[in-house]
């Protein structure tokens, strides 16, 4: 059913989301969304919130993270769906993912204090639900809020990425280890938005190489940032590394997402719906 409104991708205030689990199933619901999926980042701390609301709002709902992976030294997102939020190896791996939050957080401040922006990681924190999960979008919010950037696109233009102030990488997990805790708990490894990603063909086909070794099984075809040229060719990248194909919005916040839940163009045709593989795993 590549037709299906399905939206696999979506963050809440447990990670750098806005809006809770409740009000994120509310408005996927009114939205015509079929089939939902909450996927904070390095987190499973909303999925009863988020399964219970999905059901108050008659929603279909199946388990869902996004986990924060470095490969040839950027970072990708894994997204996984359909796994048990209860397994202890994949709640042990996304703590470890979640610890090294904190200090780089620290860093970015003072980096940021540096070039005469003060108070920018007790700024940014006014805007965490889960400390742990302090990341850039929380201080792009408050830039945003300090009045030194119109806009968080102003913010991402001019701090907190490579070459500008307020960067620190940070190491996150193995993309073998995030594939293996998805599917270890008996879940579907997908990687998220890859058009984001600033690899060379030959990155990219080695990125989509390993993923599938490791046993990956989808990729974020249809999704917010990406373009109309981006889905067809991340359909041909499916069908050549005979992976399924998933669709998510990357909904943040009503204030910021360029795509709202369930708003997305249906799946491209000729390719295998994620969803058909999770059937066992949609409550």
């Amino acid at each position: 059913m590549p037709t299906l409104n399905a939206d696999l991708h979506c963050h809440s205030v447990v990670s750098d989301g806005t809006l809770t689990p409740e009000q994120l199933a509310e408005r996927a619901a009114a939205n015509g969304v079929a089939l939902w999926s909450l996927t904070d980042h390095d987190e499973v701390g909303g999925q009863q919130r988020a399964a219970a609301a999905a059901r108050a709002n008659g929603l279909r709902y199946v388990t869902g993270t996004e986990v924060s992976v470095t490969f040839a030294g950027e970072t990708v997102h894994i997204v996984g769906l359909g796994f048990d939020p209860e397994d202890e190896a994949l709640q042990a791996g996304l703590r470890a993912t979640r610890g090294g939050r904190g200090a780089r957080a620290r860093e970015m401040s003072e980096q940021l204090a540096a070039v005469r922006i003060e108070g920018a990681y007790e700024g940014a924190l006014r805007y965490v639900g889960n400390p742990e999960l302090i990341s850039r979008t929380h201080f792009a919010r408050f830039l945003v809020e300090a009045g030194v950037c119109r806009d968080t696109g102003e913010v991402f233009r001019r701090f907190l990425t490579e070459g500008h102030p307020g960067f620190v990488p940070h190491r996150w997990a193995g993309l073998r280890d995030a594939v293996r805790w998805i599917t270890g708990a008996g879940g579907i490894a997908v990687i998220a938005h890859p058009a984001r990603y600033r690899f060379t063909a030959n990155e990219e086909y080695a990125l989509f190489s390993e993923f599938k070794t490791h046993g990956g099984q989808g990729v974020e075809v249809v999704t917010g940032s990406h373009t109309a040229a981006e889905y067809a060719r991340y359909a041909d990248a499916a069908r050549e590394f005979g992976l399924a194909a998933s669709r998510g919005s990357d909904f943040h916040s009503p204030g910021e997402s360029h795509t709202d839940l369930g708003q997305l163009p249906p799946l491209p045709g000729a390719l295998t719906p994620v969803w058909e593989l999770l059937a066992d795993r949609i409550r």
